[in-house]
């Protein structure tokens, strides 16, 4: 009876772990997303009632009704706003910026290439760790667990130290696994392995 019950621990601490873990990102995700947008709302409020905001310099042009700097401009000169302009691409609703050039206050932001992934072969290794958890704490020996997150904070280093976002993955998948495969563990053996 005791294998019967260290193989479903073992099983619902190895694989039901995934679908606990793959939530556990997506609540991350909306968080920092909510975040962000709040963090937009307020710099967009700030612009808002910022006085030096209002200032702009149109061109001199010639052509332009009531002189220099106030009429709306001729067809040749962009508009600040205008995506349509010539050589121009939208950033905001306000500023243009030319094409080929990021946005201001993040010049080198931008998705991954298409071809590069985060932390490979994570479901793999995450299965794996949630496995040697359970049976080190089934097996009475706790300071396992030290070796399977060193193993795999080794194996990881490099990508984590170049990549800020794959970090914050691998903490919070590695704390979410482990916290399950433990409380599986945990749960079986006191319920069922006295």
């Amino acid at each position: 009876m005791t294998v019967l019950w260290v193989a479903v621990a073992l099983v619902v601490a190895g694989f039901a772990g995934w679908p606990v873990t793959a939530l556990v990102f997506r609540l991350a995700r909306t968080i920092d997303d909510r975040a962000d947008a709040v963090k937009a709302a307020g710099e967009a409020r700030r612009a808002e009632e910022d006085p030096s905001a209002d200032v702009t310099v149109d061109a001199p042009s010639a052509a332009s009704p009531g002189g220099p700097g106030r009429g709306a401009g001729t067809a040749a000169d962009p508009v600040p706003g205008d995506a349509s302009a010539p050589g121009a691409q939208a950033v905001d609703s306000e500023l243009t910026a030319p094409p080929g050039r990021p946005g201001v206050g993040n010049p080198a932001a931008g998705p991954l290439p298409a071809g590069q992934r985060i932390l490979r072969g994570g479901a793999i290794i995450g299965v794996l760790e949630r496995l040697g958890v359970c049976l080190a704490i089934l097996a009475g020996q706790p300071v396992a667990i030290a070796y399977i997150v060193a193993i795999k904070g080794l194996g990881r280093f490099a990508e984590l130290k170049e990549t800020p976002v794959a970090a914050e993955r691998f903490i919070i998948g590695t704390l979410t696994s482990m916290l399950w495969a433990a409380g599986t563990a945990a749960a079986v053996k006191v319920l069922f392995l006295h």
